[in-house]
């Protein structure tokens, strides 16, 4: 006969088992997603940045990060968000209702693939380590790109880390206040050329 304290690790360990199952099956579902919106966003001069599957039962929220040089607008992904919802409609990757949600990354925005690393080098960024380097598991410092195939970082101390993919649970861009500056000083800009040419096509209407 089966004691408590067995059937107490048992079922923990079956509950692992269960969150590990579920937490492989939700990054499937990205992937996929992820290859149907890249030709979509591609045709509209976007990248995916990265997809996530979140929540449970009917409360899932699907969202995928599209960016360009020079972001990303409200009406760029309002586009791929309306394209992808149909081929999302067709393939049926989700078997439960949730939210699609299409959005720019914004200035913290995630690193996840190589050319993310090596895009931003030099700018200030966090990593989250899955299991503790040297008693470590958070690391904030300058992006040195990819030294033989490892993300390296200076740290804020001096020291120098590497870190290989794999070994990297979350990584993002640190906001600094130059950058919100200039990110202010784009928006304005951008907002006065679309004025400018709205007001050039109302001219040419009365013409």
């Amino acid at each position: 006969m089966l004691g408590p304290l067995f059937r107490f690790l048992e079922a923990q360990r079956l509950g692992r088992m269960f969150v590990g199952a579920k937490l492989v099956r939700r990054q499937e579902i990205a992937e996929q997603v992820a290859g149907l919106a890249g030709p979509i966003a591609a045709r509209r001069g976007l990248e995916v940045v990265d997809v996530e599957l979140m929540g449970t039962g009917r409360h899932q929220i699907l969202r995928v990060l599209v960016d360009r040089d020079g972001g990303a607008g409200v009406e760029d992904c309002a586009r791929v968000s309306e394209d992808l919802s149909r081929e999302l409609d067709l393939y049926d990757l989700l078997v439960d209702s949730y939210t699609l949600e299409v959005a720019s990354p914004g200035l913290d925005r995630p690193l996840r693939r190589p050319r993310d690393f090596i895009r931003f080098s030099g700018r200030n960024v966090a990593v989250t380590a899955v299991a503790p380097i040297e008693g470590q598991r958070r690391f904030r410092g300058r992006l040195l790109g990819l030294v033989d195939g490892r993300v390296a970082i200076m740290l804020d101390d001096g020291r120098e880390v590497r870190l290989g993919q794999d070994e990297i649970a979350q990584a993002h861009l640190i906001v600094e206040m130059a950058e919100l500056r200039e990110d202010f000083k784009r928006s304005r800009a951008t907002a006065k050329g679309r004025g400018a040419l709205h007001a050039e096509d109302s001219r040419a209407g009365w013409r």
